[in-house]
This record gives structure tokens, sequence and C-alpha cells, in this order.
């Protein structure tokens, strides 16, 4: 039970002969093993989002292959479940709505879906809520209401694209945990888009490092810290560390990239 992919590249052509083509991927190349939480950091621009939204179907690819299971995943993607930075809440649908959308898709009667969304709020810490609109939740609120009506169609996979980016550090934080709870539980596949080391480094099995664009995998480094997790525990301070060099030592090597330099600390 994995998720492979090989030899993936991403091309955007452009049919203006005068402004070049962008090359975003280029020989992407990684397995992940059934169950494993997988962090993906690297440059801003440099083709995560992209990689997710192939796995996801909702891009092709320009060459190479996505496999779940040993089985290449073409046209349907019900195996993958996304979530995005920004929510992508339904505005005029409620908080149960919007939990029971994936389920009112695949023609489950109203009644068992309801059921559902109502176990998911009630595990969600959601209860009271459930007839407010998203402009009327928090932040931290909203995206549980995305995790919730993701996970609700029981995705093998889930890809999570940088979902905590937009909080507060405390809110992140608390979400963190939250979505580390409800992972143990359930065991799913995750591979989780962070410009933010710590956040990795506290959440992930591997995290993988990528390099500018166009855009290979430079390093796999695993994360051996015991769970629950010390933020300030020394192996994790010490893959900090790690991570950070090949995150510094990529921009310093490519003098001549056009995505300004900023630390990632």
């Amino acid at each position: 039970m994995s998720l492979e992919v090989i030899g993936l590249k991403k091309t955007y052509y452009n049919s203006d002969k005068k402004r070049s083509n962008v090359h975003v991927l280029q020989d992407v190349n990684f397995k992940v093993k059934d169950g494993q939480f997988i962090s993906i950091i690297g440059p801003s621009g440099c083709g995560k989002t992209t990689l997710l939204k192939i796995i996801a179907g909702l891009e092709d690819s320009t060459e190479g292959k996505v496999f779940l299971n040993g089985e290449e995943l073409t046209t349907s993607r019900e195996q993958i479940g996304l979530v995005f930075q920004e929510y992508a809440l339904f505005s005029w649908r409620t908080t149960l709505r919007n939990i029971e959308f994936g389920l009112e898709i695949k023609g489950v009667k109203k009644k068992e879906r309801r059921f559902a969304a109502l176990e998911y709020i009630k595990k969600f810490g959601l209860s009271g809520f459930e007839h407010k609109y998203p402009r009327e939740l928090s932040g931290g609120m909203r995206q549980r209401v995305a995790i919730a009506r993701t996970l609700i169609n029981n995705p093998q996979v889930l890809l999570m694209d940088e979902p905590f980016g937009s909080l507060d550090s405390q809110t992140r934080n608390s979400l963190q945990e939250f979505l580390l709870k409800i992972w143990r539980k359930r065991d799913e596949t995750v591979l989780f888009v962070t410009h933010n080391v710590d956040e990795a480094v506290f959440l992930s099995d591997q995290i993988i490092v990528m390099s500018e664009r166009p855009s290979g995998i430079m390093k796999v480094l695993d994360v051996p810290c015991p769970r629950p997790r010390d933020r300030t525990s020394r192996i994790c301070n010490q893959i900090r560390k790690n991570v950070l060099k090949y995150v510094i030592h990529d921009r310093w090597l490519n003098p001549h990239s056009k995505i300004p330099f900023v630390a990632p600390f």
C-alpha cells in the first residue's frame, strides 16, 4: 500500500515566442508508504502546489506517472483528498452543509449524509456552529470545516497545501496538534506542503526538500523524534538545522534565481 510518483515533469508552454516556457518540475520521484505523514518543503514558486494538483488530478503532468497501491491514477481520483490553504468553503453553505457536500455529490441520501456530517462536527469541536456560515467562523474553525469536508469522503491519501499558513502561531500550533490526533486515529497517508520548517519537523515522519525551479527532490530526511513530540527537544532542533542547511544552501547556489530569497526562520 503506497503512493508513488515516477519521473514527474511539468512545463508551462508559452504561445508567445517572445516569452520563455516555464519549467516547474523536473524528474520528481518519490514513494510514500501507507499511513506515513510526509511534509514537502522548498522555496516559494518551486512547484509544491503544482505537484499536489497533479497528484490530485487537478492538473496534467508533462511527463511521468502517479501510482496508488500499484495502480496508475488516471482520470478517477476519488481516493485522493485535497485541503487548500484558503479553506475553499462555499460561502452560501453552513458548516453542516459544507461538510456534507462531498457525500451529496456522491448521491448519499440526505438522512445518511446529515448523520455523518453531524458526527464530524462533534469530533472536530464544531458543535454549536452547525448552522453558521464561513464568514461567522474563526480562521481555525474554517480550516477544521475544510478538513472535515475532505475526510468525510474517507480518502486513502490526504493532500494538504499549506493549510495553516494564514493562521496566527497559537491557532497554528493548536491545529497541528489537532491534525496529528485525527491522523493517528485514522492512519491516512498525508502529503503536507509547508514553508515552515518547525511545522514540518513537528508533524512529519519524513521531510522532502525540493530544490529551486525547475524543481527536483534535493533531499529526503527522516524525522526519528518519538511521538508525542517536544518542539524544543535536542533531536528536533538538530533535524530543523539539517533541513535549514539544505534549504538555505540551495538558495545561495542559485544566485541568478528570479525568486527573492527569504530566510526560512
